[in-house]
């Protein structure tokens, strides 16, 4: 039965490793912001009550282990389940045993994070959630230690990468004008959600460095992955080639694990044989089971991509009879998602490409993509309040300032990526939308009570637990300063007071 060895990839151990265990890093980073931000958000006193939200999904038919009841202790216990699950696949301890248990453990993973999201509702609105949702599903058919990693879950996973990334570049050149005449990046670092600590000397390069970063950004996104499925060394060269602008995204700013998920992901492409050539300390094999030790004796040399072997005698995979049971479950998982994959491949080239959307209520087979205009302009919102009784532009205005979202001149951003901070970045959306957002003026009012488990989530109460008399809502423009600028006054930051957006308010305003 040697054209069995053809659903085997014995040489992609370490993509293995770093999938399995890289989707569940980013599972823990995940289950770590939804405890500390759910319940201040949407828990059962949160900004958008998840019970009052619950009633809706028996129309909606999403699937949510909330259907039936909600509570912030129930939100807590699962959060807890699933730091302990992911942070154990980390370690590589389900690994150990029979394919079925990391399956299970992804699948258990996945059921408990889509819960979350189905009634996240706008704080849950993100492309790496569904991002997520759906590597962890895929990634749950690599099997473990105890076999060889499935070609075919390696190829949707692959598939996968190609979506996110090509998805990505598609959405730009169909998007702004800036993608197109490579200006995009004249203002993006300075405009994008949420900085980091070099956005500034990122926006500083000069013009013709930030031409040069669009045209690579399209080469990466547009051209690079249709190489992941090249023979090798080009499928690992174009892997490399994604994880390194990858990298520098991750350096010029925060996208919660949106870029960490490329990362990993790419990984599915990279042969070992290849990373060992390249870098000679590193181990042939990874793992010490009988079949890697077949596959090493192996007279056959592995030249080909996802799609060849050269792996030599079919004592490479074992021959009992439940992991010829595994290779078939995995195979149909493959198959299942490829037809899923029919509907984002049918909208990556549609005239009118979606966005981040889901087909189907499973997050399976989603299609992704970001940025496809860039904001030319940082209008910031910037929430104040005030112990005065009677509220004037002369009255002791105090700001509330947010983890991650720009406030003081002279402050440095923060490098929040991987974790998310969804207050600060709902934030960003408000000037670009409307500030009548029904979660924001909750927010008003949680501040106007002076809610603890609201003001955890900024980086400082500036009236310490007292309740402010009024809060009012302004914008202000926001402009890296120059280098010139900033040797006179250290302000990383030029800000341009703009106008009053929401008239100063009290507690019994914002209750009516």
């Amino acid at each position: 039965m040697d054209w069995v060895l053809w659903f085997s990839a014995p040489d992609y151990e370490l993509a293995r490793i770093v999938l399995q265990r890289g989707v569940a890093a980013l599972y823990f980073v995940a289950f770590l912001s939804s405890l500390n931000q759910f319940p201040a958000l949407l828990g059962e006193r949160g900004l958008l009550p998840v019970p009052d939200f619950v009633t809706a999904f028996h129309r909606l038919r999403r699937p949510t282990l909330f259907r039936w009841a909600y509570s912030d202790r129930l939100l807590r216990w699962m959060c807890a389940a699933g730091l302990v699950i992911s942070g154990l696949i980390v370690l590589g301890i389900p690994q150990l045993g029979p394919p079925w248990i990391p399956l299970v453990a992804f699948l258990v993973l996945w059921a408990l994070y889509m819960s979350i999201v189905n009634v996240g509702q706008t704080f849950y609105g993100f492309g790496w959630e569904m991002l997520l949702l759906e590597a962890g599903f895929t990634v749950a058919f690599l099997g473990s230690d105890q076999s060889p990693p499935p070609t075919a879950i390696l190829l949707v996973t692959a598939w996968l990468a190609f979506r996110l990334e090509f998805g990505a570049g598609m959405i730009k050149i169909r998007g702004g004008q800036e993608w197109r005449d490579l200006t995009a990046l004249y203002y993006h670092h300075e405009t994008q959600p949420m900085p980091g600590p070099l956005s500034r000397q990122f926006h500083l390069l000069p013009k013709r460095l930030h031409r040069i970063e669009a045209v690579g950004n399209h080469f990466a996104q547009l051209v690079v992955p249709f190489f992941l499925f090249a023979p090798q060394p080009l499928a690992t060269i174009a892997a490399a080639i994604v994880i390194v602008t990858q990298l520098w995204l991750i350096l010029s700013g925060n996208f919660a694990w949106l870029n960490w998920s490329a990362i990993v992901l790419a990984f599915s492409a990279v042969s070992d044989r290849v990373v060992h050539a390249a870098f000679p300390f590193t181990p042939v094999r990874y793992s010490s089971a009988p079949w890697a030790v077949s596959a090493t004796r192996s007279d056959g040399v592995w030249s080909g991509g996802l799609f060849a072997g050269g792996l030599g005698e079919p004592t490479g995979y074992p021959g009992d009879v439940f992991s010829w049971l595994w290779a078939v479950v995995a195979l149909a998982a493959a198959v299942f998602l490829a037809v899923l994959g029919y509907w984002p491949a049918k909208n990556l080239f549609s005239g009118h490409q979606l966005m981040n959307a889901a087909f189907n209520r499973w997050m399976l087979g989603n299609t992704y993509g970001a940025f496809g205009s860039v904001t030319k302009r940082r209008i910031e919102i910037v929430v104040e309040g005030t112990l005065d009784d009677v509220p004037s532009d002369d009255s002791d205005w105090r700001e509330y300032r947010f983890k991650g979202k720009p406030g003081e001149a002279q402050r440095i951003p923060r490098q929040w990526a991987p974790y998310h901070l969804r207050l600060d970045w709902l934030m960003w959306f408000l000037p670009l939308r409307t500030v009548h957002e029904e979660w924001f003026y909750a927010f008003l009012f949680r501040l106007l009570e002076a809610d603890p488990p609201t003001l955890r989530l900024l980086r400082g109460d500036p009236f310490d637990g007292e309740r402010p008399r009024w809060i009012r809502v302004r914008s202000a423009l926001y402009e890296f300063s120059s280098r010139e600028r900033f040797r006179q006054t250290h302000e990383r930051w030029d800000i341009t007071p703009l106008r009053v957006l929401i008239r100063p308010i009290e507690l019994r305003d914002v209750a009516q």
